[in-house]
């Protein structure tokens, strides 16, 4: 069994930054893929990106070039900075935990065992 706890989401203006965090407990996280997702209300959890174990990224096309996902094996932790942020990225952030290679499932969120309960990121306009 695997815990996930995230943190550092809050309230920002357009254009701001957020440096999210994930923290584990238990279990045996250090092969898996560590994924970020987000949910707006109304709507559906969607993906935002992934690491590998290898470090090996990937990112959805919403937020490349302003996100940058990374994990620490020795700390189990794996985070979150994003960059110029937009009120559409407003949403709650979840971290989980799956295993495999990064590939297309790796954006469905069923393929996840376990999550956090999320963090909220609110970008005003």
């Amino acid at each position: 069994q695997v815990q996930l706890t995230e943190s550092g989401g809050g309230l920002v203006q357009t254009g701001g930054s957020l440096r999210l965090s994930c923290a584990t407990f238990g279990g045996t996280v250090s092969s898996y893929i560590m994924g970020w997702f987000r949910q707006a209300p109304g709507k559906e959890r969607t993906f935002v990106a992934a690491v590998a174990y290898s470090g090996d990224t990937m990112y959805a096309d919403s937020v490349k070039g302003r996100f940058t996902i990374s994990r620490d094996n020795v700390e189990r932790k794996v985070y979150l900075q994003m960059n110029s942020l937009k009120p559409e990225d407003t949403a709650v952030y979840y971290c989980g935990v799956t295993t495999g290679r990064l590939n297309i499932a790796t954006k469905i969120p069923r393929a996840y065992s376990f999550w956090g309960p999320g963090t909220q990121v609110t970008v005003s306009s």
